[in-house]
């Protein structure tokens, strides 16, 4: 694959079976729930941003985010076909993103601990006070 075949788009319409694909053919495939097509739908439908990366008619990179467009975005998904990896697919998906974005907007990611060295090396400073709630878990004063 040549870089200058790339075509980036920011309108082009997914299958969850594209998604799923290049979510295989990344790192994420192992992180998403790829077997879940119900959740994998809602996770295109409900995307406030969607770019993605295309060599011809093989997807090869998406950047997924939802987002309020004005103080924060949320980064869900950066996936690259480990085939294409390390020529700056990545970073292109995100600086798109960011393009779309208010001038005041942050945009915030959880990294996958494979990618965890990564994100410093582009720009991204880490955060020690971000938590989470896994599914099923309930949120009450606990002691």
């Amino acid at each position: 694959m040549s870089t200058s075949t790339l075509q980036y788009h920011l309108d082009r319409t997914l299958t969850a079976d594209q998604f799923i694909d290049v979510l295989n053919r990344s790192s994420l495939g192992e992180r998403r729930p790829v077997d879940d097509r119900t959740t994998i739908q809602g996770m295109l439908d409900h995307a406030d941003l969607l770019i993605t990366a295309w060599d011809g008619e093989t997807l090869v990179g998406v950047s997924r985010a939802v987002t309020d467009f004005h103080y924060c975005c949320y980064l869900s998904d950066l996936a690259v076909d480990k085939a294409c990896q390390h020529q700056g697919i990545g970073i292109a998906l995100m600086e798109l993103t960011r393009q779309q974005l208010g001038p005041k907007c942050t945009l915030i990611l959880l990294a996958a601990p494979a990618a965890q060295d990564y994100y410093p090396k582009v720009g991204f400073d880490a955060h020690p006070r971000c938590w989470v709630v896994a599914p099923g878990n309930r949120i009450e004063r606990k002691g």
